[in-house]
C-alpha cells in the first residue's frame, strides 16, 4: 500500500494504523529534530496532493480484511503536515464509515489559525499539535517554518480550536537539551498551554534519528524541571516497548518500506520485526531492501537507523 501502513505499535496510542495523506516532507517547517529529514522547499499551500479517492480505497482494503490486524486508533500523520491535503475533513469523514476504532490527526498545529482547517479537524476524537517554543525567536530556531506561519499564528491558532473543539486535545513538547529544557524557556511555554488549556501535554524526546546532527534530548534534570514547570496535565512520553513482526505472508520490502518513510526504525528494531525469519534471511532482506535504492541507512546517536532513501539528512560526520 502507498497511502496506508501498519498498524504499528504507538508510545500513545497503541496499535495504530496510520494514514498518510501527503508525499515524503510536505511540510511548512523544517525542525531541527524531524525524524524524516530536512524539508526542501517548504510547502506553504493546501490542496490535495494525494488524491483522497486512493487514500480511502486502501483504508477500505485494510478492513475488508476477513481477520483485520488488532487496532486501537487510526491516525492521520502525514510525511510532513497531514493539514497540508485540502480534503483532509472529508478522508476523516470518510473513515469514521469505515471503522468504529478511534481516529487521531497528528499535526504541527500550524494552520488551526484557519477557520476552515480548525472545521475539518473537528470529528477527529483526539488531535496532536506541537508546541516546541514559548517565544518567536526560540520557534524559529527549533521549528524553522515557512515565513507564512508566524509564531503569533500557532498560538492563536492553538487558542480558537481548544475554545472549538470537543475531542482530546493532547499538545506535544518536543524537549531538547540547551534549546527549550531552561527553566525561563519551560515558563514561557507554560504560560502560552495556560491559555490554551490542553487536555494532556506530552513531554516528547528525539528518538528518533534527529534531522540535525547536535539535537540532544534532555538530561534527567531537564525533564524533571519540565514536569515540574508545565504542570499535573504533563507527562513524559517514553519509546514503545511493544515489540512487533512482520507477518511472512506479507509483502516484507513493502510492509518495511511503508513504515520507515514515515518512522524510520532502529536496526535492532527491523531485525525483530523479521524475527520470524532465520538470521540469514533477515540480513538477506535487508540486502534487498538496501539494493531496492528505496532505503537507506543513517546513523544517530552511535545507532544504525533505516529510512527512506529519499529522506534528506546531513552526513553523520
Amino acid at each position: 500500500m502507498s497511502y496506508v501502513f501498519g498498524p504499528v505499535p504507538s508510545r500513545r496510542l497503541g496499535q495504530s494504523l496510520g494514514i498518510d495523506t501527503i508525499p515524503l516532507k510536505t511540510c511548512n517547517w523544517n525542525c531541527v529534530y524531524c525524524q524524516l529529514g530536512r524539508s526542501v522547499p517548504l510547502q506553504h499551500e493546501r490542496k490535495t496532493y494525494v488524491p483522497s479517492e486512493a487514500i480511502l480505497s486502501e483504508v477500505e482494503q485494510f478492513f475488508r480484511q476477513p481477520q483485520p490486524p488488532p487496532l486501537d486508533w487510526v491516525t492521520l500523520v502525514g510525511s510532513g503536515e497531514p493539514t497540508l491535503h485540502s480534503e483532509i475533513g472529508k478522508l476523516i469523514r470518510q473513515v469514521r464509515v469505515l471503522t468504529d476504532k478511534p481516529i487521531a490527526v497528528i499535526t504541527n498545529g500550524s494552520l488551526l489559525f484557519l477557520p476552515e482547517v480548525r472545521y475539518d479537524l473537528r470529528e477527529a476524537d483526539a488531535v496532536l499539535p506541537s508546541l516546541d517554543a514559548g517565544n518567536p525567536a526560540l520557534y524559529r530556531k527549533i521549528n524553522r517554518p515557512h515565513p507564512d506561519f508566524t509564531f503569533e499564528r500557532l498560538v492563536e491558532g492553538l487558542i480558537a480550536f481548544r475554545k472549538e473543539y470537543r475531542g482530546k486535545l493532547w499538545v506535544e513538547v518536543m524537549l531538547i537539551r540547551g534549546l527549550n529544557d531552561s527553566e525561563p524557556a519551560l515558563r514561557e511555554i507554560a504560560a502560552i498551554l495556560e491559555q490554551i488549556q490542553p487536555d494532556e501535554v506530552h513531554l516528547n524526546q528525539p528518538t528518533r534519528p534527529p534531522v540535525e546532527k547536535w539535537v540532544q534530548p534532555p538530561d534527567e534534570e531537564g525533564l524533571l524541571r519540565a514536569m515540574a514547570i508545565l504542570g499535573k496535565l504533563a507527562r513524559v512520553v517514553h519509546p514503545t516497548q511493544t515489540k512487533w513482526t512482520i507477518d511472512p505472508k506479507q509483502n516484507v520490502i513493502e510492509t518495511l518500506l511503508g513504515i520507515i518513510t514515515r518512522h524510520p526504525l532502529r536496526e535492532e528494531d527491523v531485525l525483530q520485526a523479521l524475527s520470524t525469519f532465520s538470521l540469514a534471511q533477515a540480513k538477506t532482506l535487508l540486502d534487498e531492501l538496501e539494493k531496492s535504492g528505496k532505503a537507506k541507512v543513517i546513523e544517530r546517536y552511535g545507532t544504525r537507523f533505516w529510512c527512506a532513501a529519499p529522506a534528506r539528512f546531513p552526513p553523520s560526520e
